[in-house]
């Protein structure tokens, strides 16, 4: 077979290619084909992927068992367009969704169903090697069908149900995780030479151990102590078959992380049962079930805290129990010993979930299709803690301590569709109607107790002290009817329209019904007579969409009061209070967003370019924000309602191109580039006063919602270099007056901008110092093949987004008896010796410490998110039982390109950096066999 070459090149608006572009070979036309005829999971349904005419994502994960991760939301992250993804390296952690933006001050999260039913747990719970395919959908004409739960775009997920032959596979991978970029701190004898420096310059006595620096070494390495690198290992058996009447898949898995900090564990056990049997002609019927065990384990572990552990304090005593701090805190600080703490406090969750769904498929008559599904998501969990007493030099714990709780929160979904699909000759039409009925029960239970006669019983009944309980309950339900209509003519064009209807309990009587309706164009322009027998273009479908999507997920009761009991320590008597948790609101509703769509799938070149566009722009309407009460009310902000009065609007564009740039008997070679951009705006929150969210410092306000500006913008002081002479601070602003170095602005403190001109630094300087959503994300995919070789080359990156990196706040303030980060070596000492890290000084009085602009950092990265080389071995080679034998090396997060100088630039979403869990470098092994 002759080699067909792509050679490509891409920039900002092109591409180049050369070879033989126009020859057509077999295999090339029934790939072309089966594009074309794809399927599509949507919702409530299935279509073709040539019949879609809303914004689809259909992520393409490869082999799922090859990727060595913790959970989907990881593998996902960077494959699908106008999808952000934010991972969590911490073991059992979840993962973050922004689909096409934040549009809501309230919950953002995806609705995710998988296998027809709505999921409440996170995607931790899913068995990778379970996953038969992951669609995304984004535009309002797409989510529309969900309703009151379309707004935040739907992730939906289908299991595998067994394929023809028989097959039993088994998949495995061990992986070690370590910290790509580890925070460097000052050893020994550097911070005592910074702790004399800061006495010093506050007139204070300094210590007299650190009198010789140099003769204290290295010292302890708390960080070192904290981190360290750790295994993660998958194991999957499973089982599926297929014959005409009926098919079977069943698997169990495990999945162990241990965490690379110091006691920390998860461990996951899955079970899977899918089948499907036609017992009829006319009849079938199947279920999906799975059942989860999880097990996430740490100890109290502070990675901030550790951070600034003084170095001159060693982990262990001389009896090699666990050492404290000294007997002065102004000369050995008061952090409690990090590692012991990791050690011996005891945190654990563990769950138990059921999900499961059976249904029944008739067809009524030829074309005519009624399908009834019951399902239920059961989660059971148990958080339990125990720290035992201890003495630590000036920290301790009188009182061993226990706390305990049980969740349990049940979920039962009941959906009925009837659906019609029918060809009349040129027309096409594919009709569904149907009802959804979901409700869900939630109970919690907690206990506490302090003192224990024998730390050996540790049981909530055997402690002595300061018995404490909570528990609550509470109950939402939902009744939908839906309605949807495809239809097609001459495979050339395209509408769909949707239209539910909901009823919430969430809202008032009067609010709790609502429409979501929507409507699409598309037109297939390549299959008209002037374009049908282009040899360049083999499809050119251009797209349109409308729709009203709504967004529910605010809470059960804010319609109504709402009130709870306290226990208040009067001389050391508990006495029970009834206080007000929420003022009622009853005219709450939903919060409603309506979005345009508008794009085109573009294939050419016998289908070896693909390129997916899409433009969109988002509106939230009356979103929920806090109601302003005076103060004169007696109600603080926490309990204030909510009201509908906000606006934000998203707007962006998002492309997926794909390419196979070469293709020959031998060796395959494949591209795919995910492009996302998106502007956020927030148009109204309905007051002047903008809504804090995020606070720390000596000036609390870190991130707020402000009308005309992204959501979660950082907010705080404009830093202008350092005041290198005494003359520098005497024709500035007053910052902190005096004229002792030691209580007020002095050299070598920040100078910070007089943005009012007022001669004073005070709060009215403070400004919007930075953004935290990103200008655009983007990934690059190359897939290479040669005979039984296989390499996956994955780039996923970020730009134009900021993070404030709290860490810092903390570790260069140089203020108080603290460790600090190695940063500070570069600090002020003397006129001209820096013009960006202030003088140590304890107190901080020209407040260097306070919430500015130094904290801002570039948070743009590229990364090498994977690296996948698998090798398969020919058939036969250990004998005729064996289907398939493949061995794959991957390596994950294995380089990143950053400015950002923390652990990692994937931070959480409202781009603060607070001592986040670092995410991991993973490199594993790992082995597919079938039989």
């Amino acid at each position: 077979m002759k080699p067909k070459f792509l050679r490509s090149t891409i920039a900002i608006a092109a591409v180049y290619f050369s070879g033989n572009l126009y020859a057509q070979q077999t295999v090339d036309t029934l790939q072309a084909e089966q594009k074309i005829d794809e399927v599509v999971v949507i919702g409530y349904g299935k279509a073709k992927a040539k019949d879609l005419t809303g914004s689809v994502s259909v992520i393409n994960l490869g082999k799922a068992e090859n990727q060595p991760v913790a959970d989907i939301g990881q593998a996902i992250q960077g494959r699908a367009s106008g999808v952000n993804v934010i991972t969590s390296g911490e073991p059992g952690g979840n993962v973050t969704f922004r689909i096409r933006g934040t549009g809501t001050i309230q919950n953002n999260n995806p609705l995710i169903v998988v296998d027809g039913m709505p999921l409440n747990g996170g995607l931790n719970q899913i068995n990778m090697s379970d996953v038969e395919s992951i669609n995304i959908l984004k535009d309002a004409s797409s989510t529309a069908i969900y309703g009151s739960r379309g707004a935040n775009g739907v992730v939906i997920i289908t299991t595998k149900r067994g394929a023809k032959g028989g097959i039993l596979n088994f998949d495995t991978f061990t992986g070690i995780q370590s910290v790509s970029n580890m925070i460097k701190v000052l050893d020994a004898s550097q911070y005592a030479q910074l702790n004399n420096e800061m006495l010093t310059n506050a007139g204070m006595s300094t210590n007299p151990e650190f009198a010789n620096p140099a003769s204290l070494g290295k010292g302890t390495d708390w960080v070192d102590a904290l981190f360290s690198p750790a295994l993660m290992s998958n194991y999957s058996l499973s089982y599926g078959d297929r014959t005409e009447k009926s098919n079977l898949y069943v698997s169990t898995s495990y999945f162990n992380q241990k965490g690379v900090v110091l006691n920390t564990n998860y461990d996951r056990y899955i079970v899977q049962l899918n089948g499907d049997t036609k017992i009829k002609p006319f009849l079938k019927i199947g279920n999906s079930v799975k059942l989860q065990h999880d097990l996430k384990k740490s100890g109290s572990y502070d990675i901030k805290n550790t951070i600034l552990s003084l170095p001159t304090r060693p982990i262990y005593d001389a009896n090699g129990g666990w050492a404290g701090p000294g007997s002065n805190p102004m000369l050995y600080g008061d952090i409690d010993n990090p590692i012991g703490k990791a050690t011996i406090v005891e945190n654990s969750t563990k769950g138990y979930n059921i999900q499961g769904n059976v249904y029944a498929e008739a067809e009524i008559i030829k074309d005519l299709k009624f399908k009834s599904l019951g399902g239920m998501e059961a989660n059971l969990w148990y958080t339990r803690t125990w720290s035992p007493k201890y003495n630590w030099g000036v920290k301790s714990q009188e009182n061993s301590y226990l706390s305990e709780g049980s969740n349990r929160s049940i979920t039962l979904l009941w959906d009925n569709t009837l659906t019609y699909d029918k060809n009349f000759g040129e027309h096409h039409i594919n009709a569904v109607v149907g009802s959804s009925a979901q409700n869900n029960q939630f109970n919690y239970l907690s206990a506490s107790v302090q003192k224990f006669p024998s730390e050996s019983t540790q049981q909530i009944d055997n402690g002595i002290l300061q018995p404490v309980q909570h528990g609550n309950a509470s109950e939402w339900a939902i009744m939908s009817y839906l309605g949807r209509v495809n239809y097609s003519f001459s495979n050339k064009y395209y509408l769909t329209g949707t239209i539910r209807r909901d009823g919430s309990s969430r809202f008032g009587v009067d609010n709790r019904w609502g429409w979501f309706p929507s409507a699409a164009l598309a037109w297939r322009i390549s299959n008209e007579n002037f374009l049908k027998d282009s040899k360049t273009i083999n499809n050119l479908k251009l797209r349109l969409g409308y729709g009203i999507t709504g967004n529910q997920e605010i809470g059960n009761y804010s319609f109504s009061s709402s009130y709870n009991t306290y226990l208040y320590n009067f001389n050391n008597t508990y006495v029970s209070a009834v206080l007000p948790t929420v003022l009622p609101n009853p005219n709450v509703k939903w919060e409603g967003q309506e979005q345009y769509n508008a794009g085109f799938d573009l294939d050419m070149f016998n289908n070896r370019i693909s390129l997916i566009v899409d433009g969109y722009i988002k509106n939230t309407n009356d979103m929920l924000v806090p109601m302003s009460v005076p103060v004169t009310s007696g109600y603080s902000d926490v309990y204030v309602p909510s009201i509908n009065a906000g606006k934000i609007q998203n707007k962006g564009i998002e492309a997926t191109l794909s390419t196979k740039n070469f293709v020959g008997e031998n060796f395959k070679w494949s591209t795919d580039v995910v492009f996302s951009y998106n502007k956020n705006n927030v148009e109204s929150i309905n007051s002047e006063t903008p809504i804090i969210t995020a606070s720390g410092g000596l000036n609390s306000t870190i991130g707020q919602i402000q009308n005309g500006y992204p959501v979660n913008i950082f907010y705080g002081y404009v830093t202008d270099g350092i005041f290198q002479n005494q003359t520098e601070v005497n024709v500035h602003a007053v910052q902190q007056p005096g004229s002792n170095s030691a209580t007020s602005t002095a050299p070598g403190d920040i100078r910070y901008k007089d943005l009012n001109n007022d001669g004073v630094i005070n709060d009215k300087d403070r400004t919007i110092i930075g953004n935290p959503n990103p200008k655009f994300t983007f990934s690059l995919n190359n897939t290479f093949t040669y005979k039984n070789f296989d390499l996956t080359i994955f780039l996923q990156g970020s730009y134009g987004n900021d993070i404030f990196n709290a860490n810092r706040m903390y570790t260069e303030s140089m203020s108080v008896i603290n460790n600090q980060n190695a940063s500070v070596l570069g600090r002020w000492t003397g006129e001209g010796t820096s013009n960006y890290m202030p003088r140590a000084i304890y107190g901080d009085p020209n407040q260097n410490s306070r919430v500015s602009d130094r904290y801002i950092e570039d948070g743009s990265y590229i990364k090498i998110k994977n690296i996948n080389l698998s090798y398969t071995l020919p058939k036969g080679a250990f004998g005729q039982n064996f289907s398939l034998i493949k061995i794959f090396v991957s390596a994950q997060n294995l380089v990143t390109w950053t400015k950002y100088t923390g652990f990692d630039p994937e931070v959480p979403v409202n781009g603060i950096d607070n001592g986040t869990y670092p995410i991991t470098r993973t490199v594993s092994l790992g082995l597919n066999v079938g039989f």
